[in-house]
């Protein structure tokens, strides 16, 4: 159920993210071997679904080639936060760790501060300061972007 929401938090589709939850269980057993144990068989979870989200948002892309006039009014806001989702997703793709992984987590993984903790060997404090630090990282970027 947590890959699920996990997978929900960031393509925002039910169905899509069914599909996305089943194939990262199937990519995970397919390649259990391959597990090396340096992080939480969750972590592990997580980034095998981050990564078949991110072919979802490539493939939705791709399909994205239509004019702007033939889209309605309810299509744009879907359009524009779409868009809004992809920057910051691929903002996350270019943070570095810890920040990155401790903002997925909290945010698509919806995991607590103390779960975050308990996963780094941290306190959850560090955790707290950490996920903020990362949100503040996000919103600097996507300034940037719209300034440019």
């Amino acid at each position: 159920m947590k890959i699920y929401s996990f997978a929900l938090g960031k393509v925002k589709n039910p169905q899509e993210a069914e599909e996305i939850a089943q194939n990262t269980f199937y990519k995970a057993m397919l390649s259990r071997k391959s597990f090396e144990g340096r992080s939480g068989e969750y972590t592990w979870l997580c980034s095998i679904a981050k990564n078949l989200c991110n072919d979802y948002f490539r493939a939705e892309a791709r399909k994205a080639d239509f004019p702007a006039e033939e889209i309605g009014s309810k299509d744009r806001v879907d359009v524009i936060q779409k868009e809004t989702s992809f920057e910051i997703h691929r903002i996350l793709h270019e943070m570095r760790e810890p920040y990155k992984e401790v903002f997925e987590l909290r945010v698509f993984g919806e995991l607590s501060f103390s779960e975050i903790a308990r996963i780094f060997h941290k306190t959850e404090s560090w955790a707290r300061v950490t996920y903020h630090r990362a949100r503040l990282k996000i919103k600097e970027r996507m300034d940037e972007n719209d300034a440019e």
